[in-house]
């Protein structure tokens, strides 16, 4: 009788190892872990995973002075201890409670010695644990090349309109009305001009954007229509990718227009931390002094320490954003004249919940 052989059936996951997958089968996993340090994390990171480094941005140097100033054995006799460490304090603050089914995917930068170590304890325990191919690195290699394909699956419908008519709230309204919806200025934490900084709400990294609009893509279906905003090229300072606003540019316009009074109320509804904040409100409008001249932005600054809001969310309007969206609209979309129309009356969300019903009719 082989007693080894009869221990190892007894003990699967002594002999279990974690298997590698790619980035295609990111959805078959309960949990997606990046060993990572939290600056790397935080620069870009698979949407939806947790951050569990095995060596931290302190550690990571530590180490890595000793690899180059000590020698190779010595930084990895230090490095294997901290690591050590980590999972131990992973795995009793953070995997305590997972059940037996659990199944967990592990990555780090090039998918090698971190994300191994974590993986094997995982697997070791008995999880059915996965570690990602070529790490983040594959990873961010396949966004950059879905990027440049996934746009042109798609039939794009893009809500253009003058700015404070509710396009943001066009697209939530078909979003809880069941349509694909790629909201930009939710992803990129900006609301696209130069007042559009979120407050408490700082925008991602470049490339984590890209992940977002890359995560977002790949859900939808391309036998639909995917409804999305005219934006620029930039949003904030993220750049919108290259093929997106392409394909963008060549969707079917469709038009949302409200009256001046509308407008007014909605800016000063979506835009209320200004009105609080009017130091913040006047040197934001410092940035349009190379445009308008230091005349005009000092009675637009005198209108804000007065608290003539109305006044002056008017007098942006027509003198600075409505001018410039329709030089830069009326390239993009040649066909706008053409495009189905539809007009906000007041800011309610049922308004807008209407108006998606009729564009669904319109576009489906």
């Amino acid at each position: 009788m082989n007693t080894e052989n009869n221990r190892t059936e007894k003990n699967p996951a002594r002999t279990r190892a974690p298997v590698d997958v790619t980035v295609a089968q990111l959805a078959g996993f309960d949990e997606i872990i990046d060993v990572r340090s939290e600056s790397e994390f935080a620069e870009d990171h698979i949407p939806g995973a947790i951050n569990c480094p095995v060596l931290d941005d302190a550690q990571r140097a530590e180490v890595g002075t000793l690899y180059k100033q000590v020698s190779p054995f010595d930084a990895k006799k230090i490095g294997a201890a901290l690591v050590s460490e980590n999972i131990a304090r992973h795995l009793r603050e953070r995997f305590r409670d997972k059940p037996r089914g659990w199944k967990p995917l592990v990555y780090c930068w090039r998918g090698g010695g971190r994300s191994g170590a974590l993986a094997h304890v995982l697997t070791q325990i008995g999880w059915h644990t996965a570690r990602l191919d070529g790490g983040y690195k594959a990873y961010r290699r396949t966004v950059i090349a879905q990027l440049d394909a996934l746009p042109g699956h798609f039939r794009w419908h893009v809500v253009c309109g003058m700015t404070g008519t509710g396009k943001s709230r066009l697209l939530a309204a078909l979003r809880d009305a069941g349509a694909q919806v790629l909201d930009l200025e939710a992803l990129a934490a900006h609301r696209g001009s130069v007042l559009g900084n979120l407050p408490d709400a700082p925008q991602p990294p470049q490339k984590y954007f890209e992940s977002l609009i890359w995560h977002a893509l790949r859900t939808f279906d391309p036998s639909r229509p995917v409804f999305v905003e005219s934006e620029s090229k930039k949003v904030g300072k993220l750049r919108v990718p290259e093929a997106l606003i392409a394909a963008m540019w060549a969707g079917t316009p469709l038009v949302l227009n409200a009256p001046m009074p509308v407008r007014v109320t909605l800016l000063k509804e979506d835009y209320a931390h200004f009105l609080h904040d009017p130091a913040l409100l006047c040197a934001q409008l410092d940035h349009l002094v190379n445009l308008h001249g230091h005349e005009i932005i000092a009675g637009w600054q005198t209108m804000v320490r007065q608290q003539r809001w109305d006044e002056l969310t008017e007098a942006l309007l027509v003198y600075h954003y409505d001018p410039s969206y329709t030089r830069a609209i009326t390239k993009h979309y040649p066909t706008l004249e053409r495009a189905p129309q539809v007009s906000a009356t007041d800011t309610r969300q049922s308004t807008y919940a209407h108006l998606a019903k009729i564009l669904l009719k319109t576009c489906n």
